[in-house]
């Protein structure tokens, strides 16, 4: 009997490890799926901090450096078609918007220097080719424009000595010199010469350089960039990834009244910080548009390949007057007059021109500024409003249309004999919108699998372990009480032989 009892025992005893063994394994389990539960996507999120983060040679680089994408720029000109009753009648002017002039894109960082401090610095290179397919007609299309250096000089002259007013009358009229021009559209972009710079150059000494050799909208950006832009790579910092450290040097700009208004630290708009959520606010710094421009969350769009992005959009009062908008006071440093509600003043980015940028249509401006001149139908915002689509946890741009309108503001000046009786106007010259439709497919694929998946390998993951994890422990412990019954009864038994 009690070789019997030794016999149960060593069974017992090696019955109850293994499924104390199973207790444990499945406890590990529970909390494994617990701890994947609540940190899963924590994780996740540092891997793609790790992954974006730009470093040579990987792929993220590989796209920012060399996009794989055609950017598209459609130019729209107001073709001033009764120039002359409107300066000898004082007619309202007609104007015919002829296009859209298209271009093809190719885009690409040159120079590309990685520093210390977790910074890379570039050139950018833009090449535009003319794409006759895609546009109303050809680049030797002419259009009747407003002669913006001479109304630039004009204007800039209203508040100088009278006899300097004279006497650029008395050069306008033996250069010939008229308030509008009658150019190409190829001209217009990429630069025409005019006699106003051409006599500059006479005149400056020879050791002086002269800003622009020729006058046109986007003359000398066919090419690379003299400047050299420096952004930050991430790697320190994540919440700075993609976004601009100085350009030339200079962290900030000069032109505005506090520190705010004057920082540059945005994005060129192909890069964000990953992890947007609908309450980040987006800003993009541009050169031409002298200041950086925030962008706040508008919807949830479904972008290229179905991936899931959201729109980011301008606050309608992001060119809003300092009436309106008391902290928009800092972008007028002069104090009144300031640019009007709907303008963005950039004389200051453009040797003191009086350009004014507004958008498309005057959208969001006064009405009274459209139906000043005759031949611009009212604005439509899915035509001329301003967006970004970008996928919010890796910060990608997704397609984009950047719509703007230059503008002229004409100041009277009646000791100028040419310009006497064109009147105080924000006069139109053209509106342009640059984007993208769609990213290729190597790159939807990996965005699609980046917002697909891990929600699902989250779910799934959690499921099973806890699951699994359950069924052991529910197992075990009823194989353990069964086993302790059994061994309960066995000792009984024998206690009563």
């Amino acid at each position: 009997m009690k070789g019997k009892e030794k016999l149960c025992a060593k069974l017992s005893s090696a019955f109850l490890r293994k499924w104390w063994f199973v207790v444990a394994l499945s406890v590990i389990l529970l909390l494994l799926g617990i701890l994947i539960a609540i940190f899963f996507m924590t994780w996740f999120d540092l891997y793609i901090n790790h992954e974006v983060t730009l470093k040579e040679g990987a792929r993220v680089f590989k796209l920012w450096s060399k996009p794989p994408v055609t950017p598209v720029i459609k130019v729209y000109v107001y073709n001033v078609t009764n120039a002359d009753e409107f300066l000898n009648n004082g007619s309202k002017p007609i104007l015919d918007e002829v296009g859209p002039y298209t271009y093809l894109e190719t885009w690409e960082k040159k120079n590309i220097v990685f520093y210390e401090n977790d910074t890379v610095s570039f050139q950018q290179e833009k090449i535009y080719q003319f794409d006759r397919s895609q546009s109303v007609g050809s680049e030797d299309d002419v259009v009747v424009v407003p002669n913006i250096p001479m109304l630039s000089a004009t204007s800039q002259s209203k508040h100088a000595a009278r006899f300097l007013r004279l006497a650029m009358a008395s050069i306008m009229e033996a250069l010939k010199i008229k308030p509008f021009v009658e150019v190409s559209i190829g001209q217009l972009l990429w630069g025409y010469e005019d006699p106003l710079l051409q006599l500059a150059k006479d005149v400056v000494s020879k050791d002086t350089k002269l800003p622009y050799d020729a006058f046109g909208l986007m003359y000398n950006k066919n090419g690379t960039s003299n400047d050299v832009v420096t952004v930050f790579t991430g790697a320190a910092d994540i919440t700075k990834f993609g976004l601009i450290d100085n350009v030339n040097g200079k962290s900030e700009l000069p032109h505005w009244t506090n520190d705010e208004c004057n920082s540059i630290q945005g994005s060129d708009g192909s890069i964000f910080p990953p992890h947007i959520t609908k309450n980040t606010t987006l800003y993009i710094y541009d050169k031409d548009l002298c200041r950086r421009l925030p962008l706040r969350f508008q919807k949830e769009v479904v972008a290229s390949a179905g991936v899931p992005a959201y729109r980011f959009s301008p606050p309608e009062d992001v060119f809003a007057s300092y009436e309106e908008k008391a902290e928009n006071m800092c972008f007028c440093p002069h104090g009144p007059p300031c640019a009007p509600s709907g303008f963005f003043n950039v004389s200051l980015c453009q040797l003191d021109s009086p350009v004014l940028l507004s958008f498309p249509h005057f959208y969001l401006a006064n009405d009274s500024y459209r139906t000043a001149v005759e031949g611009i139908s009212p604005p439509d915002p899915e035509k001329h409003a301003l967006y970004l689509d970008v996928q919010p946890l890796m910060g990608a741009a997704m397609a984009a249309r950047a719509r703007l309108q230059i503008n002229l503001a004409v100041s009277q000046v009646i000791d100028i004999k040419q310009v006497a009786t064109f009147p105080d106007i924000v006069f139109p010259i053209m509106w342009f919108e640059e984007g993208i439709d769609e990213l290729p497919p190597q790159v939807t694929d990996l965005m699609n699998l980046a917002t697909t998946v891990p929600p699902i390998a989250h779910i799934a993951l959690t499921a099973i372990l806890l699951v699994i994890g359950a069924l052991l422990l529910i197992i075990a412990v009823w194989r353990i009480v069964r086993g302790a019954h059994r061994l309960s009864s066995l000792h009984l038994a024998s206690g009563h032989n």
